[in-house]
């Protein structure tokens, strides 16, 4: 049998969306236009998360995740999307930089066409200039591009972190090792690995520390990267030490696989896993 359902759902949507189911406080920030964008920001303020749209022309994109739920399949569709003009990105990028009060910048996803390749130097120059720690999670030329311009921390998973150095079949201390070296050359300050069922690797110059979480009845993944960044920044805000932060983005991820859909992670399964988490280290 196969199922679906309609949800708002995109990189950075999902951790604004993640952090609000957790408790916490975010402001998603993004671009929309057409009959599917207005029917994605009402999909938001039914969720009662903070928005800061910027209208382009063109639709917004509508991906689609089938799930057979005989088997717990997830098959992803992904729709060609919008090409943003540059007075479209100006004003994303403006609206960022008017933002009062902002600890943390995250950005995740792919970019969409008309996106110049600068855009993460431009949202390093507004982090800095906001006193802001800027997170990133992307993937393939964008991450490398990403790491140029410089962040505090980057979450690729172990794949994407393999593809960035040009190697293949990775043991965990392989994974270190490249992470350290991204570190090394300046990319980012903190760099968190994720690792699927095996949990996530926390990297800095001085520090490596590790954190899997308990077998878990895995009901589909999408989202799972997306809460897991915001369990770290949510618990990063909070003051929290980078163990008890990469502890919380682990319970967070998992948490998430446990519901079907884009229904990301739900507070009470988070706060039982990360205990769990805690008394296993």
């Amino acid at each position: 049998m196969l199922g679906a359902c309609l949800r708002t759902g995109r990189r950075g949507i999902n951790v604004a969306r993640a952090v609000k189911k957790l408790g916490g406080d975010a402001i998603a920030v993004y671009m929309a236009g057409g009959h599917s964008g207005k029917k994605f920001n009402q999909l938001l303020a039914d969720e009662s998360v903070p928005s800061l749209v910027t209208e382009i022309k063109e639709n917004t994109r509508e991906n689609l995740v089938v799930s057979e739920t005989g088997t717990n399949r997830q098959y992803r569709f992904v729709m060609p999307g919008p090409t943003i003009s540059k007075s479209e990105w100006m004003d994303c990028l403006d609206s960022i930089d008017k933002l009062p009060g902002a600890r943390f910048i995250v950005a995740s996803g792919s970019l969409p066409a008309g996106i110049p390749v600068d855009i993460f130097s431009r949202l390093a120059a507004i982090a800095r200039r906001k006193d802001a720690k800027l997170v990133i999670d992307t993937s393939g030329k964008p991450l490398e591009d990403a790491l140029k311009a410089g962040a505090y921390l980057i979450k690729p998973s172990a794949k994407e972190l393999a593809a960035l150095v040009k190697r293949q079949n990775m043991e965990i201390q392989d994974v270190i090792n490249a992470a350290k070296e991204v570190i090394g050359m300046g990319g980012c300050e903190v760099m968190v690995v994720s690792m699927g069922g095996d949990g996530a690797i926390l990297v800095t110059r001085d520090l490596v520390l590790k954190a899997k979480p308990p077998a878990v009845d895995v009901k589909g993944t999408v989202g799972a990267g997306d809460s897991m960044v915001a369990g770290l920044v949510l618990s990063l805000e909070r003051n929290s030490s980078l163990e008890e932060a990469l502890q919380y983005g682990v319970a967070c991820g998992t948490a998430a696989t446990m519901n079907p859909g884009t229904g990301l992670c739900d507070r009470n399964d988070v706060d039982r896993l990360f205990k769990i988490i805690k008394q296993g280290r």
